[in-house]
């Protein structure tokens, strides 16, 4: 299958190879290597078919959250060989530079906070989603355990996307993750990119799978990626 890349945002790039605890858990196939070759020049979007319905699939707004990142190249994979019934358009390491140094921050900001703000990147993607028609888009993150949330868990809001909580119930009812729904998005957290995403009417949930900061634990991958199938489910685009 055709796998389009390009560049959306250019002052993030760095070398992910340099994460020991990412590259460890890694098996890029022929779009992996790609990627991270691409991933040194900024944050990548890739592309697989055309058409209706356009879904946006996100990871590593957090560098230090390594699952779904390493959950990405295996999804990477699995959509290789497969024959796409519309557009996904993933993100799967939105900050390299953060990834390779495996941290939560860039320039010294969290980028899940920062979305409505001019300038960065979480903004850059939120933009590319809208110039882009993206009909509905999951943000895959890992919670730490004891934390917040710290569990397997699915955020969405009812207003004002009602279609995120619905995605959301889906996701849910094909894993172990819980629903944590908002009334209207944006009243939990301020600038993250689910919300603002819903917000500007592009329906958006948030998927978190559990794993210590800065470590990929057991389970923790195939938890996220299960995720994201489950995403692409809804939407019938396999």
């Amino acid at each position: 299958m055709d796998c389009e890349i390009i560049t959306i945002a250019h002052d993030t790039g760095g070398d992910i190879s340099l994460n020991p605890d990412l590259m460890k858990e890694l098996i890029p196939g022929n779009i992996g290597k790609h990627l991270i070759d691409a991933a040194l020049k900024g944050t990548p979007l890739l592309k697989f078919g055309s058409g209706s319905p356009r879904i946006l699939l996100c990871a590593g707004i957090h560098g230090n959250e390594l699952p779904p990142q390493v959950a990405f190249f295996k999804l990477l994979n699995y959509l290789e060989d497969k024959k796409i019934n519309g557009t996904v358009y993933t993100i799967p390491i939105a900050i390299p530079y953060a990834t390779m140094k495996n941290s939560r921050r860039f320039q010294g900001w969290d980028m899940n906070r920062k979305t409505f703000t001019e300038g960065y990147v979480s903004n850059n993607i939120l933009k590319t989603a809208q110039k882009l028609e993206i009909q509905a888009a999951a943000d895959f993150h890992s919670t730490q355990p004891q934390s917040n949330p710290g569990i397997e868990s699915v955020f969405c809001s009812k207003k004002p996307c009602y279609k995120s909580f619905k995605i959301a119930d889906h996701i849910t009812s094909q894993t172990s993750s819980k629903v944590i729904s908002q009334e209207k998005a944006g009243t939990l957290y301020g600038g993250a990119l689910e919300d603002e995403l819903n917000l500007s009417g592009i329906p958006a949930v948030t998927c978190e799978v559990v794993s210590r900061n800065g470590k990929v634990d057991s389970g923790s991958v195939e938890r996220s990626l299960m995720q994201m199938k489950s995403f692409l489910n809804y939407f019938n685009v396999i």
